[in-house]
């Protein structure tokens, strides 16, 4: 689930629908947010979904805008489709995956 290089990075949010979350390994909440994405991930079939280390990425968060973390962007087809900042319980964010379709 977390990208390996950046052709990697590329190559998934061009793909139908992609999730992209832009985390760091010391940040609170990024950790709580593990689980539900896992959960999330393998509840549905219809969605990518990626985790990018800020420390590892800092060219891909500034290229995205990333101030704060766990910065979460969903993609359609490499275009941004939308953005969200913060934790989000499992309910929260299926709902805002499905609301972004």
């Amino acid at each position: 689930m977390e990208i390996k290089n950046e052709k990697e990075f590329n190559e998934i949010i061009n793909s139908e629908y992609a999730l992209v979350d832009f985390f760091a390994t010391w940040c609170g909440p990024c950790k709580m947010m593990g689980p539900v994405l896992e959960s999330v991930s393998s509840n549905r079939d219809n969605i990518k979904i990626i985790k990018v280390d800020v420390d590892k990425f800092e060219s891909l968060a500034r290229t995205y805008g990333v101030m704060s973390i766990p910065t979460l962007i969903l993609f359609k087809k490499g275009q941004i489709v939308d953005k969200k900042i913060g934790f989000l319980a499992e309910p929260l964010l299926n709902e805002w995956i499905d609301n972004n379709r």
